[in-house]
């Protein structure tokens, strides 16, 4: 199995979101598989411009798009800033989603090529988004689904840490409920 692992915290060291994610790898990893590890932060993608997507060619498109078609398991460290995803999550996006590569546009409407695939996303959120008035304003997770049920990868599993920055006891809590998430996985 090839496992694609993506971090994007922008807090390299004391990043909630990087240690789920390395938690989650570490669980999903067999003795034979591979890792192809992409921190997004340290070694980011740049945005996209007009330049690039018009281009013919672009090497670090390709190389993206190949890590990602190789990959059989996705596993996409995801903070939540501002009630979305990190700049440098998005700049792999926009660089990945492709038409004509990772969809296509039929008289139907986009249809995802990317079937198959098992994503895990390892989701950090400092308040409480996933209930209540606050809800509304998640388009962190609802967006990575989204993005990701375009180009037909639909199975996505969520673990989540929330309420980190409410003070060390439903920090701790948070943690744990995440930990025991990940230990479930198969």
């Amino acid at each position: 199995m090839n496992i694609l692992h993506l971090d994007s915290g922008l807090f390299v060291e004391q990043s909630v979101s990087r240690k789920l994610s390395n938690q989650i790898v570490e669980r999903v990893k067999g003795d034979t598989d591979t890792v192809v590890y992409r921190d997004l932060v340290t070694n980011a993608v740049p945005h996209l411009d007009a330049e690039t997507l018009l281009a013919e060619e672009n090497p670090l498109t390709e190389e993206l798009l190949t890590e990602l078609f190789a990959a059989d398991v996705l596993v996409i460290g995801a903070p939540m800033y501002n009630f979305t995803i990190p700049t440098q999550l998005k700049a792999w996006l926009d660089r990945v989603l492709k038409a004509g590569v990772t969809f296509k546009y039929t008289e139907n409407g986009a249809e995802g090529l990317l079937k198959g695939k098992k994503v895990y996303i390892a989701s950090g959120r400092g308040g409480i988004y996933s209930e209540g008035a606050a809800s509304a304003m998640d388009h962190q997770e609802s967006y990575l689904r989204n993005a990701l049920a375009f180009i037909g990868i639909t199975d996505v599993t969520v673990i989540r840490a929330e309420g980190v920055n409410l003070g060390e006891e439903p920090r701790q809590q948070a943690l744990q409920a995440a930990d025991e998430a990940i230990a479930e996985l198969a």
